[in-house]
């Protein structure tokens, strides 16, 4: 209890705030910019927090992290595309009642149930740790190489209707990551004679070019602003009112939120249309959803906020991120030199509850400041997008070049650029490739400790058994359930086809 009351000590200092506030302020600008989300903001805080005081990156990072789930809702419901892949669900609902010049009252209801789900999630990374401990003390190296086998395979099997996209574009994630020096052996791989790459790609570099980059090409070719229409109407009160009327959906999404985020590989892109169906299918009266059902906007904001906090527990635990912007958070700690795993639970309590307590803050100053600020941010949406271009391009270059201050920097991100564009264009998961870059050095390096200390005997020890268990059964299941929708679908096809 002491590192609790010392974190939130830490938390209180002024300082600490004014970059908690900043990190928020960051966010919300970039959630309104459709297809960046927390990857591309997280990416960009990296160079930042270089040689920071790790509280203070804390303060940074959470702040950006917590509140870009909120501010993603702006392009959602104002003009009907996703701010990021965890706010796709919300346009189902949330658009046709900005249609109906509802937006204020949508708006109200999303940022209010924002804040709840994200105090939820951090109710619960508190309430996790002394449950926790026993459990992560008792992981070994090859049970953490288990762990982080179970986080590539989940990426193939919540990858749309094409798991194997997914497993192949983790599959593209690991051999970016095996560039360069080899963590096990004293050996350089994919190098080809170049200088540059035997220090490996930055995760930096990884992060803009697989998600920055080609979002900015795709805005720029359509020549438009993002929205076209600045108008909120009435309603915000009735939004928040409408949360309150609705808080066991509240708290039930944010459960969901929780868990999803604390299953490795889920994460963001399959949060929100798990808690989107799930409200749907325990609904008596279904007939307004994707019409302009205001449950079907609180159902998944309080889920993807809430997984914020879920996502955190094996980040920090094992060192496994629970998604795709948490791949980027856990990049981070290791800058800082924090080194994610068991030993968080005894060395390092006290980071542990300031990001609890900086993760509960966020919460609160961005649904306050989405609140004041809805105004003036969605003005930014009917901006010609070849206006606000150069300044992200800007941006992106200078956090690709602070990686190594190498011209090597800028080919690497046009290279990786191209690589995330083609990825986008023909369907293929990149929050599963950058996933996989993540995980590369983890998964050699606690596979080479695993069979040098135990030999062929860690693969029957019960947790590496259970979680073979696990994999066998979440891909088998997968796959028959992609083959009774494809029949599902074919019969459609053929009824319609008879009549």
């Amino acid at each position: 209890m002491e590192a609790f009351y010392q974190s939130l000590n830490v938390v209180l200092n002024p300082s600490h705030l004014m970059l908690l506030v900043g990190g928020v302020v960051l966010g919300l600008c970039v959630g309104i910019l459709p297809g960046l989300g927390g990857i591309v903001g997280m990416t960009i805080l990296l160079p930042v927090i270089y040689g920071m005081d790790p509280h203070n990156a804390f303060a940074l990072l959470i702040g950006m992290v917590a509140v870009i789930p909120t501010s993603d809702t702006f392009p959602s419901v104002m003009m009907g595309i996703p701010g990021s892949s965890a706010s796709q669900a919300t346009i189902m609902d949330g658009y046709p009642l900005a249609r109906k010049g509802e937006a204020a009252r949508a708006l109200g209801s999303a940022f209010t149930a924002s804040l709840i789900g994200g105090l939820i999630g951090a109710t619960v990374l508190t309430l996790i740790i002394p449950i926790a401990r026993p459990l992560v003390l008792a992981f070994g190296s090859p049970e953490l190489f288990m762990l982080a086998v179970l986080g590539m395979s989940m990426v193939g099997v919540l990858s749309g209707n094409q798991p194997i996209k997914g497993i192949i574009g983790a599959g593209i994630g690991l051999m970016l990551g095996a560039i360069g020096d080899a963590p096990a052996v004293t050996e350089y791989r994919y190098t080809f004679g170049i200088d540059y790459l035997m220090d490996g790609v930055s995760l930096v570099i990884v992060g803009l070019g697989l998600f920055a980059f080609p979002e900015i090409i795709d805005l720029l070719i359509k020549g438009r602003p993002i929205s076209e229409t600045a108008e909120l109407g009435k309603g915000w009160l009735d939004g928040v009112k409408d949360t309150i009327r609705h808080k066991f959906i509240v708290l039930r999404c944010s459960i969901i939120g929780v868990v999803i985020g604390f299953i490795p590989g889920l994460g963001g892109s399959v949060v929100d249309w798990i808690a989107y169906g799930h409200i749907i299918q325990t609904s008596k009266d279904r007939e307004n959803f994707g019409k302009g059902d205001i449950r079907g906007v609180i159902a998944p904001e309080s889920a993807n906020n809430a997984k914020e906090g879920g996502g955190l527990i094996p980040t920090f635990l094992f060192g496994i991120p629970g998604s795709g912007s948490m791949a980027v958070f856990l990049g981070g700690l290791l800058i800082l030199g924090i080194q994610p795993g068991p030993s968080m639970v005894t060395e390092n309590v006290d980071l542990l509850y300031t990001a609890i307590w900086s993760l509960a803050l966020a919460n609160i100053i961005g649904a306050g400041l989405a609140l004041v600020l809805s105004k003036p941010i969605t003005k930014l949406t009917v901006v010609p997008f070849s206006y606000l271009a150069p300044f992200m391009i800007l941006i992106i270059t200078f956090a690709c070049y602070q990686a190594t201050y190498s011209w090597g920097d800028l080919i690497a991100l046009l290279l990786v650029g191209i690589l995330g564009w083609l990825m986008k264009q023909f369907g293929w998961p990149r929050p599963a490739a950058l996933i996989g870059f993540v995980l590369a050095g983890n998964l050699e390096q606690y596979l080479f400790i695993s069979v040098q200390r135990y030999g062929l005997d860690w693969l029957t020890r019960p947790g590496v058994l259970i979680m073979v268990v696990i994999i066998v059964a979440s891909l088998s299941a997968s796959i028959v359930y992609q083959k009774k929708l494809k029949t599902a679908g074919q019969s459609a096809v053929e009824d319609i086809a008879k009549k």
